[in-house]
């Protein structure tokens, strides 16, 4: 059985379909594990996680995509991320006093949600991922289907311990041939279970759901949380607030600390630190 933190990608032959899968372990536990989340709120993150790996599996180039969701009800913040590299990384905010069992319309209320796509090098991309399907993943194929004019199916699935999910997508170009395909694979993907998605390696689930199509299977690439904050770029986030701000910040208790949202990493900063950041220069 293949180990746990994997993501996958593989092709029906002779055809425009493609799929991918993905299944995370540890990577889903060190990230849910930043914080004190409802069993709903863990679940949604670590569809959220999936997802962003698997559409990480789009990108033609290097750089990161990322899932984000602002909403107004229990759940304030939820984002995902991942690089072309298959480093995740994510975190949710909520209020706990509106907690309760809820759907994810529920958990938003009136929030938005949307796919940013940022290359390594060129400019970055956001488009709104529509609200009107029950789902994460119902949401995320309606946001092919009209954005990016993909006909694409989505399973997502996460409880305590994993997470896990299937892409699968038609390209341009397909054939009467691959119509037939594109709906049969469907079919058979639609019967899939959470139990298999998250506890069979993924030859077993695709042999079991498409043992009568020819599937090629690329090769597994690994999957592992990793932060990409660092000490300049945080200096660069101060920057951003401005010199105002950070003297004032630094005549109020000494020195500025800076805490990551998505690993906890601590980063502090003294008068020294911000005169440099802003005149090129220290005192000492």
């Amino acid at each position: 059985m293949a180990s746990r933190d994997q993501f996958q990608r593989f092709i029906f032959e002779h055809s425009q379909v493609r799929g991918a899968w993905v299944q995370l372990g540890d990577s889903f536990n060190e990230i849910t594990n930043q914080a004190p989340y409802p069993a709903s709120i863990r679940q949604l993150l670590g569809e959220s996680l999936v997802a962003s790996v698997l559409l990480s599996s789009t990108l033609k180039f290097q750089g990161t995509v990322s899932l984000q969701a602002a909403g107004e009800g229990a759940l304030r913040t939820l984002m995902s991320e991942c690089s072309h590299d298959r480093n995740i990384r994510g975190l949710a905010r909520f209020d706990e006093q509106a907690m309760g069992d809820h759907s994810l319309h529920e958990l938003l209320g009136e929030g938005r949600m949307a796919i940013t796509i940022t290359p390594d090098q060129g400019q970055r991309y956001q488009g709104v991922v529509p609200r009107e399907a029950d789902t994460l993943a119902g949401c995320l194929e309606e946001y092919f289907e009209r954005s990016e004019q993909l006909s694409t199916s989505l399973f997502l699935f996460a409880n305590e311990e994993s997470a896990a999910g299937l892409l699968l997508q038609r390209l341009p170009g397909h054939t009467e041939e691959d119509d037939d395909l594109w709906n049969r694979v469907n079919h058979l993907a639609r019967t899939v279970e959470a139990d298999e998605l998250l506890n069979l390696d993924s030859e077993t689930l695709l042999h079991r759901l498409f043992n009568e199509e020819t599937v090629r299977l690329f090769d597994p690439e690994p999957v592992t949380f990793h932060c990409s904050c660092s000490r300049e770029r945080t200096l660069n986030a101060l920057e951003a607030i401005g010199k105002e701000e950070c003297y004032s910040i630094l005549d109020e208790q000494g020195s500025i600390n800076m805490d990551c949202q998505f690993c906890h990493a601590n980063y502090q900063f003294d008068r020294n630190d911000i005169d440099h950041l802003f005149t090129g220069h220290t005192l000492h």
